[in-house]
């Protein structure tokens, strides 16, 4: 899972950058089931920032208390602004993790011929879905519900149902994790970090 924050920064291309704090899931049953993964995380969000409520102080997500990562930015530079959650998995269209996993094993096949996938919601509304295929030119893919090229302003945006499309799990993934951006988007946009 990955936080994602911007600040300003003037050295940077584009006059800010991308700070991403991450949590890390160690193989288990509860890891595998990404929907449900991301739902509970959404309690644990309710449940600390009632906590912290009750405290009479104020949660963030980078801790000191009640940390949801474990890796990746720790810190934030001062005024940096929420911008969203996301998610990886090495689920893909070619079966679950388990499913590769053991093709990998009998096959002998290289762990970089791995296909994989990311979800991401946004403060401002917008699903990216990031695949990335080595056998693909390029190697990956990034569909949006909303323009990611900010000079190409586009009327018809071939993804833009990207979150309604796909099987029942795909769904599933893009309900919870609009669920778990939602919460932490309500609690912290508009405070500064």
């Amino acid at each position: 899972m990955l936080l994602l924050w911007a600040a300003g920064d003037q050295t940077s291309p584009y006059g800010c950058r991308v700070h991403a704090a991450s949590r890390i899931f160690l193989d288990s049953p509860e890891a595998a089931d990404l929907p449900r993964l991301l739902s509970d995380l959404t309690t644990v969000v309710d449940d600390n920032i009632a906590r912290a409520n009750v405290a009479g102080h104020r949660w963030h997500p980078l801790g000191p208390d009640a940390s949801l990562v474990n890796g990746g930015t720790m810190s934030l530079p001062e005024g940096a602004v929420w911008l969203g959650v996301g998610v990886s998995t090495l689920d893909s269209d070619q079966g679950d993790w388990y499913q590769i996993a053991a093709w990998l094993r009998d096959t002998r096949q290289s762990v970089f011929n791995l296909r994989g996938q990311g979800y991401a919601r946004l403060a401002d509304g917008t699903a990216l879905h990031v695949y990335r295929d080595p056998n693909i030119s390029g190697g990956r893919r990034v569909r949006s519900t909303k323009t990611i090229e900010p000079d190409r302003i586009s009327y018809y945006n071939p993804d833009e149902h990207l979150t309604s499309e796909g099987d029942e799990r795909t769904r599933q993934v893009w309900q919870s994790l609009k669920e778990l951006n939602d919460t932490l988007t309500g609690y912290l946009r508009g405070r500064p970090v």
